[in-house]
Formats: structure tokens, C-alpha cells, sequence
């Protein structure tokens, strides 16, 4: 019986089967109001019709909770592959589910529950209000977040100010994807109850999720200090500082939770990720299957074991698995997880189409999420820093404000190679490797007019200059040379000559489409919300290029070394040669070994720079050629 219970094959069936009926007729003409109006009727009527089939084969199979997510998941992703554009799609899938299973029990005891609550005689307002908050938690908790939200919604329409019902309705709008909309009702919650411990930790969640990564360390200590053992919200914490690359304060954080909590799933994880990042490849292993241990369906811990080495075909019962959870009605950033995952796992075995349509699903959920890539801000963006910093402005740097040669700038486009030559040069013994440090765009953004503008101020370069300096130290100790490896420095080259003019910059450069199409196919924070779709990544290449070919063009010559990545993988020591000596660091036959270095890598290249030098991410694009047609047009600016 469990099994059965557990066996969602059939709805996934079914719901490819009723997606395929779903075939509104296209209008023929140009496009007006009137044939506008057309398709929007012949859409609803393709609806209807599916609605009334549905009804007759669906509704009897009575499906429990987990089968009616395997259903819509399906049902909605044979939609997308039918061709139906992703909104219609979305707006289908969710009239089906409200059409079917909304206020549908969906076991005996859900049914029984039910028939209790219409014989007692109806209850004043409070008492309906404790009855829908108990509904909606036990539909929450049973994965039914549509039925869940339907009553969370109703209290609050009975009790605008219910504290619980808003931030319970924001949790089951992050089970359904929608971030935005959730994020308000935590600030709602908090407004009303600002002691509200759990409210703070959804609020840290979602501004995780959306890139919002100082932010969110605020919100979960704000939730660790009202409730200071309050497990789940340092666990949450642990995350959040692990993609601000503080490694140690995360694990000290997932320590504190397992000590209470020996068997705490999302810890486990966490640990586990530590582990990958510090190079204990094994141990990441087994923490991440004493996970699943725990959590059977924890879809970050599954997704992970792809990461940790090359799959083959042998690892077919990995794929079903994973297409299994994937399907399983998850949250979309947990969704977004597999979905890289199943790709890494196709472009290892050499399935590329089903790599590609993997990763294109991924994206499509991560974009769902972030904010909007606006080319027009971009573009305007790069037009006001190549007039602000014109040879004439920086030819009054002069000696800048700081004569420090601490720095050394590692930049260029994401996935260009910045993480293997950041390796390289921090096994040196005189160089520490600091990784990504957000310090200049975060101390810019309040600066952003006056930088647009020309050159900042004396006093404000001045306190960048030592604010800098001390996280450099607070990142790496105070090594000699210390190695920033942050991709976005790109777009700040004048202001940094202009505070340290004594700084050796390395830009990376890598075949456009490799490092775009690399882009694509790694999961990112959300601020990068530029790698999402392929026009956009395109697009934002071509301004990057832009820019960067104006810093090569006005800052003194001798600063910037441009290093092929290609030409690096090829002849390792005469780049790592050129390298050292622009750097200023005697040669050391340790940084060909970089591989064998142990440092934190807290980057999507946690595993790469942990290899030898390989060729096979040279022209891997090759593969894909005939899925990526926004990015073809990028070979004519290598030309």
C-alpha cells in the first residue's frame, strides 16, 4: 500500500496525456484587437474542454497529494515542450489544479475531517479562523500548497492582521515560486508581530534566494535572537553565509545545530557543502547521503552527489531518481537544483539535447525568481562610465590615494576562468586567495550617481581604500599578496586604478560562447540574472566586452595582463610564467601544482580547480550549436 502510495507514474501519465489535449486554435490574420480577442476565446474554450475531460478521468482516481503534484508537474512540462508559451502554460496548470483537487480531500481521514467540520454547527469568527489556519497547515504539511494557500487567503480576508495566517500564506507562495509576492506577506507579519521569529527566518530565505545575501544574514539573526535555539533559522544561516563564502561561521553554525539536533536533514546538507568547498570531495559524499538518509526526498542533497564526480550511464537509477523528485510538485528553487543537476549528469553521458532541455528548464525557474536583466539599464550603465572615465580623468590619478601593491585584481565574464588562475597564483607561498569579495559593488551602489559622474571624491576614495584593505585582511589574513577573484570588478577598473593605481589586474578571457554557454549551465546566485536566458547573456557580453576594451584602451599601459583561457590550458607554465612575473612574484614550481593546494573555494568551481589542467571545456559549445542561436552572433566579436 505504501507503495502505491508513492507511485506517481501514472499521474505522470495522465497529466502528459491531458496537456496533449490542451491545442487552442491559432488565428489567422494580423494581429488586432479582434483576433486578439479570438485567441483569448479559443483558448478558453480549449480550456473548458479540457476542464470537462479532466472531470471524467481524473477526478475518480481520487490521487493523494503526491500524485496531483506529479500530475500538474507533468501536465505543465508537456505543455512547455508542446510549444504553449510559458504564461499560458502556467495560468492552465493552475485552473486545472483548482478545477480538481481545491477543498478535495484527498485521503479517509482528510474525508473524515471534512465530514466532522460540516456537522458542527457553524462557530463564530474566531473559531472559523482556527478552523481554516488548522485546514490550510495540514494541506501545507501534506505538500497540497494550492489547497493550502486557497485557506490561508481566506483568513486572511476574515483577519487582515493575522500575524499567522500571513506568514504561513508567504511560505505557501514560496512553495509555489512566487518570491515576490511571498516576501510581502513576511513584511506584513513582521509589521504586526515584530517579535515574530519564524516570520524573520522566511524573510532571510527569500532574500537568500533572491541574491539578497547581507540582507538575509540580517533577517536570521534578527529570528536567532528572538528564538536562540531556534534550530531551523541558524540552519538557514549556515547557508547564507555559505554562499558569502564564510565557510568556517557556516559550519560552526550547522555544528551547533546537529549538537541539538543529531539527525537535522538541512544541516547535514550544509555540512556537506563545507565539506565540497573546502576540496573533502568524500566526506561531502557521505554527509550528503546521511542526508537522504534522514530525508529520502531532500532534493538539494541528491542533486549535489552529481556534482561530485563524472557520471555515467552506469548511474541510470540517479537519473530516474532524480526526474522522480524533480516531478514531485518541490518548490521551483528546489526544482532549479535537479534540473542542473539531470543536465550535468546528460552532458556527462553525451545526451546534449536532454542536457540542454534540462537546463533550460532550470533557468526558466531561477528566472522566475530573480528580478528582471533590464538591457537598456545595462547598456545606459556602460555608456556613463566609459564618458565619466575618458583618458583625460584618469590621467589625473596620479598616485591614486593608496600605494598599496596588496591587490591582485582577478576579473572578467563569470565562468572565464577567474577561479583557475585565482588557484594558481594563491599557491604561491607569498599569495593568500581571498575568493569573491562583494566589496566594491555593494560600497559603490550608494555612490552610484557621483561614480557615473566622474571621479569620486578624495574623502570617500580615501575610506574606500582602508574599508577595502580591512576586508582583504578579514578575509585572507595579512598575506603580502592578497587575490580578488571577483568577476563584477569589471565594471569598477576605474575606480579601482583611481584608489590603489599600483594594483596588477588579470583579466581572463575565454571564447564568448563557451564562457556564455558555461553561464547557462551553472546554477548562480540570483543577482546574476543575466545568465538566465540566452538573449540576455548575449546581450550582456557584448556590453562587458565593451567596457573592458575601454579600461584596456585609457589606464596606464602595463596595467591589465589579458590571459587566454584557452592558450593557459594549453601551455600552463609559460601563462603561469607571464603571470607571476606581471605580479611581481618570483617563480614557484607549486603553482603548476596548484591542484594539490588546500584553500576554501567557495565558487561553482569548487571541484574543478581541484584537477589537473583539462581540455574538454575547450569549444564544448560545439555540442549545443544547434540550441543556442542568441549566442552564434557572439564568434563574430573573437573574429
Amino acid at each position: 500500500m505504501l507503495l502505491q502510495w508513492f507511485d506517481v507514474r501514472e499521474a505522470a501519465a495522465v497529466g502528459s496525456a491531458l496537456a496533449d489535449r490542451f491545442a487552442p486554435q491559432p488565428v489567422p490574420g494580423a494581429v488586432t484587437r479582434t483576433t486578439q480577442k479570438a485567441g483569448h476565446n479559443a483558448q478558453d474554450k480549449a480550456l473548458q474542454e479540457l476542464l470537462r475531460h479532466a472531470m471524467r478521468e481524473v477526478r475518480p482516481l481520487q490521487l493523494n497529494v503526491y500524485k496531483r503534484a506529479k500530475l500538474a508537474n507533468s501536465f505543465k512540462w508537456r505543455l512547455l515542450e508542446n510549444g504553449i508559451e510559458k504564461q499560458i502554460a502556467e495560468e492552465v496548470t493552475q485552473a486545472l489544479v483548482l478545477h480538481l483537487f481545491v477543498n478535495q480531500p484527498s485521503s479517509a481521514t482528510e474525508q473524515e475531517s471534512s465530514r466532522a467540520s460540516t456537522q458542527r454547527p457553524a462557530g463564530p469568527a474566531v473559531a472559523t479562523a482556527k478552523n481554516l489556519l488548522s485546514q490550510g497547515n495540514r494541506y501545507f504539511a501534506q505538500g497540497a500548497y494550492v489547497e493550502a494557500m486557497n485557506l490561508y487567503q481566506d483568513l486572511v480576508k476574515l483577519k487582515p492582521r493575522h500575524a499567522d495566517a500571513l506568514n504561513n500564506l508567504g511560505a505557501t507562495l514560496c512553495k509555489l515560486g512566487h518570491y515576490q509576492e511571498a516576501e510581502g506577506y513576511f513584511r506584513q507579519a513582521i509589521e504586526i508581530r515584530p517579535t515574530y521569529p519564524e516570520a524573520h527566518s522566511n524573510l532571510g530565505n527569500v532574500r537568500r534566494w533572491k541574491g539578497y545575501f547581507t540582507q538575509s544574514e540580517v533577517s536570521l539573526r534578527r529570528a536567532l535572537k528572538l528564538k536562540p535555539a531556534y534550530v531551523d533559522a541558524r540552519n538557514n544561516l549556515g547557508l547564507t553565509l555559505i554562499v558569502q563564502g564564510r565557510l568556517s561561521d557556516a559550519k560552526a553554525n550547522f555544528e551547533k545545530v546537529l549538537k541539538v539536533a543529531p539527525r537535522h536533514a538541512g544541516a547535514l546538507h550544509g555540512m556537506g557543502q563545507v565539506a565540497q568547498m573546502e576540496g573533502r570531495f568524500d566526506q561531502a559524499v557521505s554527509l550528503f547521503k546521511r542526508a537522504l538518509e534522514v530525508d529520502p526526498n531532500m532534493p538539494g542533497a541528491y542533486a549535489a552527489l552529481a556534482g561530485m564526480r563524472k557520471m555515467t550511464s552506469a548511474d541510470g537509477a540517479w537519473l530516474e531518481r532524480a526526474e522522480e523528485i524533480a516531478a514531485s510538485g518541490i518548490a521551483p528553487v528546489e526544482e532549479a537544483d535537479v534540473r542542473f543537476a539531470i543536465g550535468k549528469y546528460c552532458d556527462d553521458v553525451g545526451d546534449f539535447k536532454r542536457a540542454f532541455q534540462s537546463y533550460k528548464r532550470a533557468n526558466e525557474l531561477l528566472k522566475a525568481i530573480a528580478e528582471n536583466y533590464e538591457r537598456d539599464v545595462r547598456s545606459r550603465f556602460v555608456d556613463d562610465l566609459i564618458g565619466a572615465y575618458s583618458r583625460d580623468t584618469i590621467a589625473q590619478v596620479g598616485n591614486g590615494i593608496s600605494a598599496s601593491k596588496q591587490p591582485i585584481f582577478v576579473l572578467g565574464m563569470p565562468r572565464s576562468g577567474t577561479s583557475l588562475t585565482e588557484q594558481i597564483i594563491a599557491s604561491h607561498p607569498d599569495v593568500k586567495g581571498a575568493g569573491e569579495v562583494a566589496f566594491w559593488s555593494d560600497a559603490l551602489r550608494e555612490h552610484e550617481t557621483d561614480l557615473r559622474q566622474g571621479l569620486l571624491g578624495e574623502p570617500i576614495r580615501k575610506k574606500l581604500a582602508d574599508a577595502y584593505l580591512h576586508a582583504l585582511v578579514g578575509k585572507s589574513g595579512d598575506a603580502p599578496r592578497i587575490v580578488d577573484k571577483t568577476p563584477v570588478n569589471a565594471d569598477y577598473l576605474g575606480v579601482i586604478h583611481s584608489v590603489f593605481p599600483n594594483a596588477r589586474i588579470i583579466y581572463m578571457q575565454r571564447d564568448p560562447i563557451d564562457t556564455c554557454l558555461s553561464c547557462y549551465f551553472q546554477q548562480l546566485s540570483p543577482g546574476h540574472n543575466f545568465t538566465m536566458d540566452l538573449s540576455d547573456l548575449a546581450h550582456y557580453y557584448r556590453q562587458h566586452e565593451r567596457l573592458m576594451a575601454h579600461w584596456r584602451a585609457v589606464l596606464p599601459p602595463g596595467s591589465i595582463l589579458a590571459v587566454p583561457y584557452e592558450e593557459l590550458v594549453a601551455d600552463q607554465e609559460t601563462w603561469t610564467r607571464k603571470i607571476l612575473d606581471f605580479v611581481n612574484l618570483e617563480w614557484d614550481e607549486r603553482c603548476l601544482d596548484f591542484h594539490k593546494t588546500e584553500r576554501d573555494v567557495a565558487t561553482a568551481s569548487y571541484w574543478q580547480v581541484r584537477q589537473r589542467i583539462y581540455h574538454s571545456s575547450v569549444e564544448r559549445w560545439r555540442n549545443y550549436e544547434k540550441f543556442i542561436g542568441p549566442l552564434m552572433g557572439l564568434k563574430k566579436l573573437d573574429a
